[in-house]
């Protein structure tokens, strides 16, 4: 079974990645749990997100179960709040994956690194290592009652 860090490490070496969270997604709540973090201090895990401000990322990942990209710090900033920490960390691309079960999404694999970073190849490495996540985010679900 991987785990997360498994997980973290793969992505590492077969994508690249200078920040790394998985998130749970609670059907329920319409939120998103962060289950894992390459740094806990700035993204700790636990921490939930709602995610009704980015209805469009809402429709693309969790509910069409496809991956998003944002090559550039522009699109990093449209989809997310955080965007002035994510650029302090040296961040300026996105690939967001989604983790899918049973033809349903359990979670979601977001990958930073520097702006230009990532590109169509990028997102289809990135997708091939989703489903290693699906033992540790159905642990992690269960642990948290969701």
């Amino acid at each position: 079974m991987n785990g997360f860090p498994e997980v973290e490490e793969s992505v590492r070496r077969e994508v690249g990645v200078r920040l790394f969270t998985v998130l749970a997604w609670i059907p329920g709540r319409r939120t998103l749990r962060r289950v894992h973090s390459s740094h806990p201090e700035q993204y700790p895990v636990g921490g939930e997100k709602s995610v009704e401000v980015a209805q469009g990322w809402l429709a693309r990942c969790i509910d069409g179960g496809q991956p998003y990209l944002g090559a550039d710090r522009a699109a990093v900033r449209e989809i997310f709040a955080d965007h002035e920490l994510i650029e302090s960390l040296g961040c300026g691309a996105v690939i967001n994956v989604p983790v899918t079960e049973d033809g349903r999404v359990i979670g979601v694999l977001n990958l930073l690194d520097a702006e230009g970073r990532y590109d169509e190849a990028s997102v289809a490495a990135a997708r091939s290592l989703a489903p290693a996540a699906v033992p540790a985010l159905r642990a992690a679900l269960r642990e948290g009652g969701a």
